[in-house]
């Protein structure tokens, strides 16, 4: 039998039959479709091109190259039989495990509903818990979950039926199911959260999460662009250390409520409308109300002062709104913001008490069953601030940055007057190493309403709250209690007093010295919980260009 092989026109699949007309690309080939066949090849020459038999060392090469297709073959079709067999064999297993049936055992005692926060109070207990699959880990006839419901994780095992039927092999990450059984403590040598773990009994599936593309783990992948896990803020919240800064906040203004409900100051909850500025104009959020113009708050200050002759000191926790085109790692376009309003006190009493407010939420903080572990695990290291904080005047930090080669932003030495920058600001506090209390700063510099001091009224009772690794977390006055210099102020920053009637008739009507600042939620929670970035520390993060979701 002839067979034809043509290196220019053939080809080495099932469209060639090896005749001159549909010729095999390559002599291997041609042998090992047909082993007992005589070779002829295309040759081209100045006599003319024609088919002539193959040539002895041509032949001996095609012998070797036929033996490796057929090596190749003979593997093929062996890998191909044995995922037949696989695939028949995991068939007949899915056809043995749809048989299973998950059927509670009616005779076992009536299990009690809990929160897994409650699952180590319940040891030797038949409980019930729902929640989310936060991990899911199959070995040969056991399946791990650990499930999380919010309040905590716990360990559940599946055995026996359970692991093996069906339906367990669809389970996901992130998949809502109901397990029961009996809580019991590991075993020496064995970890899971709380020393615990569910050995199930029962469980039965709400809803599953996708697989493929669309699996939890793709949507909020490890080490994604920040960008990216801020699109996907809904499914990345569900991670554990996000959480966790979420369950410390929600502690923090727990103890910062706590703290001055102690100390008898009163909550009130201004407007976040409104049609005055506090912090000037070009940080605004402008907005259409019912034809007239107003803004979002960038602070409650203003409305906090006229509620102290009818409720003493006061405090509110509400959002604040700062229009600034800031990238840094601590601005945000919206934030928390806890501010306080003291009547009848110095300056020095001032700041005492800014002292007392952070060191004790702090305290509680760390003393709460739930948060205090949540921040040793993501700050180790953190240390809580004493009392009294390093007290350090704006002269001082100047000579400071200087002594120690920092200089301002336009490159030289720190002058009077001169704002000291994030960057600068941070090198210090990080260097000295403590809370610093950073005060009287000049007035060039600080709001309108802020008061003078006596002893030199180029500078204003005034104070910013550094903190290690975080930078300014506070930032407070005393205010202007003179009717005339408050007036002054409005005049040297070019605002028309005349909307702020209600704000100027604190002047008038029974004036006193008094006091407020206002705290950085995320800020706090960023040093706290050591955070890179405050937008780690808020449900939903708002800054330059970004409202979504």
């Amino acid at each position: 039998m002839s067979i034809y092989v043509n290196e220019f026109t053939g080809k080495d699949d099932r469209s060639a039959t090896g005749s001159e007309l549909a010729p095999y690309e390559s002599a291997a080939f041609a042998l090992f479709t047909h082993p007992e066949a005589k070779l002829f090849t295309y040759k081209k020459s100045e006599e003319g091109d024609a088919y002539a038999e193959i040539s002895a060392s041509a032949l001996k090469k095609a012998v070797k190259g036929a033996d490796g297709l057929k090596k190749k073959a003979e593997k093929a079709a062996k890998a191909e039989e044995q995922r037949a067999e696989r695939e028949a064999k995991e068939l007949a297993q899915k056809m043995e495990a749809m048989k299973i049936q998950i059927v509670e055992d009616a005779s076992l005692p009536k299990a009690s509903r809990i929160k897994i926060r409650q699952a180590g109070e319940s040891v030797a207990t038949r409980v019930k818990v729902s929640g989310w699959i936060h991990r899911l880990r199959v070995q040969k006839g056991l399946v791990f979950i650990v499930l999380r419901d919010g309040s905590g994780f716990l360990q559940c095992v599946l055995s026996g039926d359970l692991a093996n039927a069906y339906q367990t092999s669809t389970l996901t990450v992130e998949s809502s199911v109901t397990v029961t059984g009996v809580v019991n403590k590991l075993p020496e040598g064995k970890s899971a959260a709380g020393g615990i773990e569910l050995v199930a009994d029962f469980y039965s599936i709400i809803a599953l999460a996708p697989s493929g593309d669309d699996a939890f783990t793709n949507k909020v992948a490890e080490g994604a662009d920040p960008s990216l896990l801020l699109d996907q803020r809904h499914l990345a919240l569900r991670g554990e250390s996000l959480s966790a800064v979420m369950k410390v906040r929600a502690a923090l203004l727990r103890s910062v409520r706590r703290v001055y409900d102690e100390t008898h100051i009163t909550e009130v909850t201004p407007p976040c409308m409104v049609q005055t500025q506090v912090e000037g104009g070009s940080t605004l959020f402008g907005l259409q109300y019912y034809g007239e113009e107003a803004f979002l708050t960038q602070s409650s200050q203003l409305y906090l002062e006229t509620c102290l002759p009818a409720l003493g000191d006061v405090y509110c926790i509400q959002e604040s709104f700062r229009a600034e085109k800031s990238h840094t790692r601590r601005h945000l376009s919206e934030y928390t913001h806890i501010e306080a309003e003291l009547g009848f006190l110095d300056f020095q009493d001032f700041l005492s008490h800014i002292e007392m407010v952070l060191t004790k939420s702090i305290q509680y903080v760390l003393e709460d069953p739930v948060a205090g572990p949540l921040v040793k695990q993501l700050n180790p290291d953190f240390v809580p601030p004493q009392m009294p904080f390093k007290r350090m005047e704006y002269v001082d930090a100047l000579e400071w940055l200087n002594e120690h080669e920092i200089p301002n932003e336009d490159g030289e030495k720190f002058k009077f007057g001169d704002d000291i920058a994030e960057a600068a600001e941070r090198l210090m506090t990080d260097t000295i190493g403590v809370p610093i209390l950073l005060m009287r700063f000049p007035l060039e510099i600080k709001s309108f309403y802020m008061k003078r001091c006596a002893d030199d009224p180029r500078l204003t009772e005034s104070v910013d709250v550094l903190m290690p690794t975080v930078g300014e977390i506070t930032g407070g006055s005393m205010r202007i209690d003179d009717h005339e210099e408050l007036m002054a102020g409005f005049k040297r920053e070019g605002i028309d007093p005349a909307t702020y009637y209600w704000y100027t008739d604190q002047r008038k009507y029974g004036s006193i010295p008094h006091g407020g600042y206002g705290l950085g939620t995320e800020r706090i929670l960023a040093w706290l919980c050591k955070r890179y970035t405050v937008r780690d520390c808020s449900l939903y993060p708002r800054f330059t260009g970004r409202c979504k979701p």
